[in-house]
């Protein structure tokens, strides 16, 4: 009977210890009728194997894992979850490169995230950032509420919309949230999320109510918004880091802002043909102006009411100077003060949302800019019109005469943007560059209109439009925003003669002089603003950035009247 349990011709063990009991699979539940004998036991190197290859198939080289697939991908060719470790977007027919690591080498955070906003949501490429090992997925709330943080310092500090849009989704594409819509307007910034096509959308809005000039801040906020999206900083890091920006106070104290306002009313007086007299007259009024500004604002009054009270010092410094014939340009210390308000920052801002296609919001910092001129016009005609009659002799054609001075004219330009700098609360590394750019932009201006020949308006836009090509230039390479580069040095560009002249004009109701002197200054302006534009433009078209295909810049399509 054990020889049956065994099996015939069953070997015998030799040792009685190494026998040992075989398990219930060994045992066959099956048997066989009399007369047929049993199957024989499966040799000692194949112990689990019953199955007994046949001669001349060859035996399989690996069985591949439990639940893998048996399609091997070719050589050479790397999938989209080697690269990322989570399941790939939805990809066309025609295909879509992934959207390669955030790091410099691949390019500014601006162009890349502005190239992924103009493509359909449909087509994006999903994140690339690999999955927090401690986490079950991104605080869907949290990263909506630090991305619209972030999107408020931008746009109270003077970016522009499609920075600020650019900036929001790149946050929230650096912690996941692929299928994300910023939506920035003048004073209000929305974000929506939709984690899926079935899924409910979870949107959140934040309004800015106040706005302040601290280029240190917004530089600060740009290099939060590189360090989330090219490295692996969690939410604490960044609501921490963010809560530091907010805290941080303004480089420069208050008195050396006044001082700041004077030294570039001053510089601005020289150049337009003012001697030192007139430096010293346009600063103390600049100054003047600048301290009861400061007055009006922490008495709650509203900004345009600063701006007629910060015009009248300067204007009245001149009429004081024509009445006491000192024999000094009275004219220029009035238009060296009209520098140091012509609100060109948010003029620049307006006309560039204007261009990249966020017309709400360029409508309202247009609307801004036109409020902040009349303000300037109400401040500097009430004091004029008062000067005329008391007999001031306010004679631009005599007294305002265009003098040829190179160097001098370059060095007040340079002085010019160094002093704009300091108003605008810049970082200290960044005001060399700013001064160098403002010192380029006149030399080039006075190349073409002086030397050349070439009309005020298109010698301006050139010099501007090189202005922001150096600046967007320098923003990249340091992965910062480009205002602090650009907008001091377009001090020395902006209108404050013509605009000078048509307010003395409408003064003395010649309004046809004056609607013309009026008309050129904004056309400087807007030339100082499409120049910029298009200076950064031709920028990023001239920059290599990594991935084209992936990160190629969409535009709307020409409307062709209907």
């Amino acid at each position: 009977m054990a020889d049956r349990q065994r099996g015939a011709g069953a070997p015998e063990p030799n040792n009685p210890e190494d026998r040992k009991p075989q398990s219930d699979e060994a045992r066959s539940a099956f048997t066989p009728p009399l007369g047929v004998p049993l199957p024989p036991v499966p040799e000692e190197d194949h112990p689990t194997s019953e199955f007994a290859v046949p001669e001349g198939l060859a035996e399989p080289a690996h069985e591949p894992p439990q639940g893998a697939s048996a399609f091997v991908t070719p050589p050479g060719v790397v999938t989209s979850t080697e690269t990322t470790g989570q399941i790939p977007a939805f990809t066309p027919a025609h295909g879509i490169p992934a959207l390669r690591g955030a790091g410099a080498a691949e390019g500014p955070w601006q162009d890349r995230m502005r190239a992924m906003l103009r493509m359909p949501i449909g087509e994006r490429p999903a994140p690339e950032r690999p999955g927090k090992t401690d986490e079950t997925g991104p605080a869907v709330p949290r990263v909506l509420d630090l991305t619209l943080r972030i999107g408020e310092l931008l746009l109270a500090g003077g970016e522009g919309a499609e920075d600020v849009e650019a900036a929001m989704f790149g946050v929230a594409h650096a912690y996941g949230l692929d299928r994300c819509e910023p939506t920035v307007t003048f004073t209000l910034l929305s974000v929506s999320y939709q984690p899926s096509l079935v899924d409910d959308p979870v949107t959140a809005s934040r309004t800015v109510r106040r706005r302040g000039t601290d280029y240190t801040r917004l530089s600060a906020v740009f290099q939060l918004v590189h360090d989330i999206t090219s490295q692996d900083l969690t939410l604490e890091e960044a609501y921490r880091r963010l809560a530091e920006i907010r805290r941080n106070r303004h480089p420069y104290p208050g008195w050396a802002l006044t001082l700041a306002a004077g030294v570039l009313a001053g510089a601005a007086s020289t150049l337009v043909g003012g001697d030192w007299p007139v430096f010293f007259a346009a600063a103390a009024g600049a100054m003047l102006g600048d301290r009861l500004a400061w007055l009006a604002s922490g008495r709650g009054l509203p900004e345009f009411y600063q701006f007629v009270v910060a015009a009248m010092p300067p204007a009245a410094m001149g009429v004081v100077l024509s009445l006491a014939h000192a024999g000094l340009q009275a004219s220029a210390v009035i238009t060296g003060g009209l520098f140091a308000l012509i609100p060109g920052r948010a003029l620049v801002a307006g006309v560039q949302d204007g261009l990249t296609g966020f017309y709400i919001t360029a409508s309202a910092r247009l609307l801004e800019v036109g409020y902040l001129i009349v303000g300037i016009v109400t401040g500097v005609l009430t004091v004029l019109y008062g000067g005329l009659q008391l007999g001031a002799k306010l004679n631009p054609e005599a007294t305002l005469r265009h003098v040829e001075r190179p160097v001098i004219q370059t060095i007040s330009a340079m002085v010019l943007a160094l002093a704009f700098s300091l108003l605008l609360q810049q970082e200290r590394h960044t005001v060399l560059y700013a001064t160098l750019n403002g010192g380029v932009a006149w030399v080039v201006y006075g190349a073409l209109h002086d030397t050349a020949g070439v009309p005020a308006v298109p010698a301006t836009a050139v010099a501007a439009g090189l202005v922001g090509l150096f600046g967007q230039l320098l923003a990249r390479y340091r992965h910062a925003s480009a205002l602090p580069y650009v907008t001091a040095a377009i001090g020395p560009l902006l209108p404050g003669s013509a605009t000078y002249f048509g307010l003395l004009s409408l003064a003395k109701d010649e309004l046809d002089r004056g609607i013309a002197h009026l008309t050129q200054a904004a056309a400087l302006a807007l030339a100082i603003a499409i120049g910029v534009n298009l200076g950064g433009e031709v920028a990023r078209l001239v920059m290599r950035v990594p991935g084209r295909a992936a990160t190629a810049r969409r535009a709307a399509k020409r409307t062709r009247g209907f």
